[in-house]
Order: C-alpha cells, then structure tokens, then sequence
C-alpha cells in the first residue's frame, strides 16, 4: 500500500530512500517511468498478497505448504539481484538513510525465517 498511496517514503520500504527518485523528477520522462515502474512493483506485491489470503483461506493444507515453500524461493531472489545492487547504492551514499541496505537484508532475512518457521511446524503437522 505504501507503494501505491506514499511512494516517497522513507518507511515501509517506500522508494524515498533512492536518491535518484528526487533526481528522476528533473526529467519528466524518466520520472513517469520510473513511476510506473514503482506502480508496476506494487501491482505484483498486492498479486502475491491477494494470492496468499486465497491459499489460506481455501487452499488445502498441502497447498498452503507448498505455497510457503514457493513464498520463501521467491523472496530468497531477493538476495540474488536486488541485494547486490543495493548494497552498492549504499556504498555509494546514494540511499537515505546511510545503511539502508542492511536494514532491508534482515527485513528480509525475517520474512524468509518466518515462513521457514511456518513451512517446519506445517511439516511436523502435516506428518502427524
């Protein structure tokens, strides 16, 4: 939501923490498309969100096991891309607050404990 309604914030993972955001803003094209781009993010994270209220809601147990299983691979890409570059942002003093990029990693690193968490005792469930 913080994407779609407040996408200059600092909080929430808002891309007010880009440097570059402000910057966009001087060249009206770029800025539109890297507003769509923003828009266009937090499309797929309301998919995901939306898709994982319908799993739990209706979805078998197994399904819902296996939906936490595809919810940890997905997020784990995160550390494949998106961590490097924005590890070298930081290093570059191109993100606001200075350090962000950690912040973000254990933010991360939680979701994916979380549901590592969830899929071990939906497991131990399961085989019972």
């Amino acid at each position: 939501m913080m994407l779609y309604f407040m996408p200059e914030s600092k909080m929430g993972n808002g891309v007010g923490v880009f440097n570059a955001w402000e910057a966009s803003k001087q060249d009206d094209n770029v800025h539109e498309l890297v507003k769509y781009l923003v828009y266009w993010v937090a499309g797929v994270k309301l998919i995901f969100i939306m898709m994982g209220i319908v799993v739990i809601v209706w979805g078998s147990f197994l399904v819902q096991l296996l939906t936490v299983v595809a919810l940890i691979i997905s997020i784990a890409s995160f550390f494949w891309r998106l961590f490097p570059m924005i590890r070298r942002l930081d290093k570059k003093e191109q993100i606001t607050p200075k350090g962000y990029s950690k912040t973000l990693m254990l933010m991360i690193a939680a979701f994916i404990v979380g549901f590592l968490v969830v899929l071990i005792v939906g497991f131990v469930q399961y085989l019972a």
